[in-house]
């Protein structure tokens, strides 16, 4: 039987994370010390000064955020063929279960979750878009715009899913996506393992080729519900340091950071 590990690779680097990293604090504690790694290795061009990231899941979705200047919104976009788990995998990371029943999804469906990252309390909008494309033609520009971060997504036992990813990042590029904007890759449906078409090795290639983090996962496996967490809080701690800037005249209650000091954006040791 073929084992399955959590994620990935870092760009530029067909590196796998060991079965240790499965959890979402041991998962981007691993990604955040390859990096450093990286930064170290660089030849002198990272910033040495980063500071490191922690943080942790909101396990409660029943509390809201506090109103508050401080409170910032992250919009993260799933895209990917119909029938590839999409709709699944945003149900896994909002509300911590797997939709027994689910439908085709027509427009956009909109999900939404509180995490805290370094003490900052952050909404996350997973907007989970229809994989059809009767479904998609009224609704393309609308969840195009101002987004934060894209997550491509794949069924690990349809090998035609994973060729049209090259349609869906030019559908990404056509709509004027920033390539400073982040994006991961996401195999999903790993627990079908004798079903697998798609060897972890093409993907990792494909995601390497497209500077993305690679994730294989299950949305519907409990067991990897940490996994599908970490795909978002990933992309969520690396948008925080790259936004830092916008909250540069605001100062942290407890002292230890303050926003109104010149933060580094451009060398983050966040791998996403």
């Amino acid at each position: 039987m073929r084992k399955r590990i959590a994620v990935v690779a870092l760009p530029g680097s067909l590196t796998f994370l060991p079965p240790s990293a499965r959890t979402v604090h041991n998962c981007v504690h691993q990604l955040s010390v390859m990096a450093n790694e990286s930064l170290e290795n660089d030849g002198g061009t990272g910033s040495r000064n980063s500071r490191n990231i922690h943080f942790t899941s909101s396990v409660d979705l029943s509390t809201s955020l506090e109103s508050s200047v401080q409170t910032r919104i992250f919009k993260i976009i799933v895209i990917g063929d119909s029938n590839v788990g999409k709709t699944c995998l945003t149900f896994r990371f909002t509300g911590g279960s797997f939709p027994e029943k689910t439908e085709a999804t027509i427009g956009v469906d909109f999900r939404e979750k509180a995490v805290e990252i370094e003490g900052e309390k952050i909404k996350v909008q997973v907007w989970d878009t229809a994989g059809q494309e009767r479904f998609r033609k009224s609704m393309v520009e609308h969840y195009y715009r101002n987004v934060h971060a894209v997550v491509f997504v794949y069924d690990v036992t349809k090998m035609n899913s994973f060729q049209n990813l090259k349609t869906w990042i030019q559908e990404c590029n056509g709509h004027r996506v920033s390539p400073t904007v982040p994006r991961v890759l996401v195999g999903n449906k790993c627990d079908l393992v004798s079903q697998i078409q798609v060897p972890s090795n093409t993907a990792l290639k494909f995601a390497d080729a497209h500077n993305m983090l690679l994730f294989e996962t299950s949305a519907k496996d409990p067991k990897e519900s940490q996994n599908v967490d970490s795909i978002f809080m990933c992309l969520a701690c690396r948008l925080k340091a790259q936004k830092s800037l916008l909250y540069r005249d605001v100062e942290r209650e407890d002292g230890r950071v303050r926003l109104s000091q010149e933060t580094n954006i451009n060398k983050s040791i966040c791998p996403c």
